[in-house]
């Protein structure tokens, strides 16, 4: 690796000692700068990423979507480009490799970069079940681009030219199932809360509109707005047939049977069910009054 790349890292934190080592190796020494945004961490985190970088900010966390734009409306950024990495996902050597060629040209004919997710899940790559390649906006002109508003599933979007990395980011999933159902069980809330709100409100609102024939992040929302549109409690079961068997996610293994199960079914039909009691709430309420 030559020169440092132009491009600012910000890693997001809380309670991560766990993953946040990893996570900065894989951006040390070939970014310009590293920015961790901590929401007052109460384990090793900051002890660990003081290793790494000396720029560590506190703000207090409401969601990810502004905690994001927080960070990148209000850190002393030196460079043009910025690059969005979670503190449980690394950057592959690929991916570096690539950036370095891009960056050691004089003229960058894009605006921003997709960037494919690898999840591993208890030790093994989840390669089937349409999870790969999954495309997320990392990567783009600070400028031009920012998080889109939203408690659940929100994306960068950006202005101007977008191409495709062929390097990936490596989301390591936690092996630890009691964590990860806690994580799903809030991430379950606040989806069924995006969910009732759209259907409440529209969703006029939304940065990312859905489009069939869009980019990858547009037809996955495309997608996720028809799969909306199917009954209620039907669609965790069809949706985990279709992945699983169909998209042969069986392929891969006994992980993958768990992963895909607790994903494509169980995180789903716990969507289903808050927003069923949402309702039911909100009739009682409505009666009572």
């Amino acid at each position: 690796m030559g020169e440092r790349i132009p491009i600012s890292v910000i890693v997001l934190t809380y309670n991560e000692e766990k993953n946040i080592e990893e996570c900065l190796k894989s951006v040390f020494g070939w970014v310009e700068e590293i920015f961790i945004v901590d929401s007052y961490s109460t384990d090793k985190t900051l002890e660990i990423a003081k290793k790494y970088t000396d720029k560590i900010y506190q703000h207090p966390f409401e969601n990810y979507a502004s905690q994001r734009n927080w960070a990148q409306e209000n850190l002393p950024l030196k460079n043009e480009w910025v690059f969005h990495i979670d503190a449980d996902e690394r950057a592959t050597p690929e991916l570096a490799q690539e950036l370095e060629r891009i960056f050691s040209s004089p003229h960058i004919d894009a605006d921003s970069f997709f960037i494919s997710r690898r999840t591993v899940f208890m030790g093994r790559w989840i390669k089937h079940g349409g999870h790969y390649p999954t495309y997320h906006l990392r990567i783009f002109r600070k400028n031009l681009g920012r998080c889109e508003d939203r408690l659940y599933d929100q994306h960068f979007y950006a202005r101007g030219k977008i191409k495709t990395l062929k390097g990936d980011i490596i989301d390591t999933i936690t092996s630890d199932l009691d964590r990860w159902i806690s994580r799903h069980n809030r991430w379950a809330t606040l989806e069924a809360i995006e969910i009732v709100r759209d259907k409440d409100y529209g969703s006029e609102d939304k940065a990312i509109k859905g489009n069939v024939s869009g980019n990858p992040i547009q037809k996955r929302r495309w997608l996720r707005e028809r799969y909306y549109m199917l009954p209620l409690f039907i669609r965790p079961f069809l949706y985990f047939i279709y992945r699983y068997f169909f998209r042969l996610g069986l392929l891969d293994g006994k992980e993958g049977l768990i992963f895909h199960f607790l994903q494509g079914f169980w995180f789903r039909f716990l969507v289903d069910a808050k927003i069923y009691e949402m309702g039911k709430r909100r009739d009682w309420e409505i009666h009572r009054d």
